[in-house]
């Protein structure tokens, strides 16, 4: 079951980012570098409630 989860940057805390994520397969918090259009760069994107 894919399950709805949001992505924030690390430096500005924004929440930028919507998707989905298979449960079983990624059971931990999921973290990829993804452009924050505030901070005008690429940075860590991590998994928030």
């Amino acid at each position: 079951m894919r399950v709805k989860i949001t992505l924030a940057c690390t430096e500005c805390k924004q929440r930028n980012y919507n998707m989905t994520k298979e449960k079983k397969a990624h059971p931990d918090r999921m973290e990829t570098k993804k452009y924050c259009k505030f901070c005008k760069s690429h940075t860590l994107h991590k998994e928030t409630k």
